[in-house]
């Protein structure tokens, strides 16, 4: 590697180019990326409280009070049980969200395609798992 090389400022950069891309796609199907986040966390793990999923999408939880407030307004989750102060409720995908969801994922797919990326296959492999070994890394 050369001393000018700064492979995480590379990675900024990226992330950047590819969040204005997610927004894009995103926008078209009436969804900002941290909703498909949340959608999408909700589908592989429901009851999550909102720490929880702000972890998982990496906001902070501060935020997600808003976040989620839009999402049940738009019927695309659920709350779990009344709640109430000092009682954790956990969230689900509503039916609805359920198929805002289904109707997102062919194109999150197409978009993360290899050759869409300019990558192979093994390629492609290969950067996921660095990007979670940085983020591992970065996390601890």
């Amino acid at each position: 590697m050369s001393d000018d090389a700064l492979p995480v400022w590379n990675l900024v950069r990226t992330a950047h180019v590819v969040g204005l891309r997610f927004a894009e796609l995103f926008a078209a199907m009436d969804l900002t990326p941290t909703q498909f986040g949340v959608l999408r966390a909700l589908d592989r793990g429901e009851g999550m409280s909102q720490a929880q999923l702000a972890r998982e999408v990496l906001v902070r939880p501060q935020s997600m009070g808003v976040l989620v407030g839009d999402m049940l307004d738009r019927g695309l989750i659920e709350r779990q049980g009344p709640g109430g102060r000092g009682r954790r409720v956990g969230l689900a995908l509503s039916a609805h969200g359920r198929e805002v969801l289904e109707r997102t994922r062919p194109a999150v797919r197409d978009f993360n395609a290899p050759a869409a990326l300019g990558l192979t296959f093994a390629q492609a492999a290969m950067l996921e798992e660095i990007l979670d070994q940085v983020r591992r890394t970065l996390e601890a």
